[in-house]
């Protein structure tokens, strides 16, 4: 649509003269019930272990966890999303399902504790395995279908625990129909899936790993997350996840990838999420660190910015800093 009239009736400026009018024609705005905060989680009592790589970020035991939660329900955070990080690996993530696992007992806690908090579950194994790949290996590869077979088992594990989301983040095929076939067969048909429904292969995600223990033993995950030149293949990726029964589907990374965040918009009529990942995260704060920048600005802009390319949902370390000034 053009603008009629031209300069000088024509000022923009007009409406950008005070922070009233500013605020009155602002497009874009974030709240806290955007935000959702992750957590590390790990055994024992009493533990906050800093996260090199992630100033800010710590793992914590489940005791911590219930105090941290508790301030960010009070910051006007809905809802956190839990990785848990075992005291003991094998080749199966037999950990990931335990009845008294880490994230089990963490959802136990948090429930009890905080009955409106919205505690999704990260659902994978990369975490749980000591080869550091999300399922269980056959010559070296992840079989997929051995994997899907591993989710429904975890799922329903964290559903009884009591999440209210379960997130598949594994790229494996077929993953959100084999979970939601495997909730409602056990009766868990409330809970919902936030599909990680267009995950790449990003160099962004070396933060993470340091803080959950979870690099690859050998190789790489690019035979099953997305190459980061291919948009096509990530509107497949969402139409299929959506097609499954995903609830809300996800882009991840987010900041490389807003032209994504658009895309799933466009082609989803559900909500759609963004994660803004620890390698995003980590950069604000070491530039903050050095001076260079203003990291509390930088990092309301950039959840602007995925707000603004359609995200209806934020996963970010950052929500609890940005939900004190918002």
């Amino acid at each position: 649509m053009s603008v009629s009239g031209d300069f000088p009736s024509v000022r923009l400026r007009r409406l950008r003269r005070t922070p009233a009018l500013r605020r009155m024609v602002r497009e874009t705005s974030l709240s806290t019930d955007n935000l959702i905060q992750p957590f590390f989680v790990r055994e024992g009592r009493g533990r906050r272990d800093p996260v090199r790589s992630m100033p800010g970020v710590e793992r914590l035991s489940v005791d911590q966890l219930v105090k941290d939660a508790r301030e960010t329900f009070r910051l006007g955070i809905p809802a956190v999303l839990l990785f848990g990080l075992p005291s003991r690996k094998d080749a199966r993530g037999s950990g990931a399902d335990a009845p008294h696992g880490v994230v089990q007992t963490a959802l136990k806690a948090l429930k009890s504790a905080l009955p409106d908090l919205v505690v999704i579950t990260d659902l994978c194994l990369c975490e749980y395995t000591d080869h550091g790949h999300c399922g269980p290996l056959v010559g070296g590869e992840v079989d997929n279908d051995a994997a899907l077979e591993r989710l429904r088992e975890v799922a329903v594990s964290q559903a009884a625990a009591g999440a209210d989301l379960v997130a598949p983040s594994g790229m494996m095929d077929g993953a959100v129909k084999a979970v939601r076939e495997s909730l409602d067969s056990a009766g868990r048909s409330s809970v919902g899936i936030l599909a990680y429904a267009a995950k790449f292969a990003s160099s962004f995600y070396g933060p993470f790993r340091d803080a959950a223990d979870s690099a690859p033993a050998f190789g790489d995950r690019k035979s099953y997350q997305m190459d980061p030149a291919n948009r096509r293949e990530a509107r497949r990726e969402i139409s299929l996840d959506a097609a499954e029964g995903a609830d809300i589907v996800m882009v991840k990374p987010a900041l490389a990838y807003l032209d994504l965040i658009r895309e799933a918009r466009d082609r989803f009529d559900g909500p759609v999420a963004a994660y803004n990942v620890s390698g995003e995260y980590a950069m604000v704060k070491a530039a903050a660190a050095k001076g260079w920048l203003d990291g509390p600005a930088a990092a309301r802009e950039i959840l602007l910015s995925i707000k603004r390319a359609g995200a209806d949902l934020i996963v970010t370390y950052h929500a609890r800093e940005l939900a004190k000034t918002l």
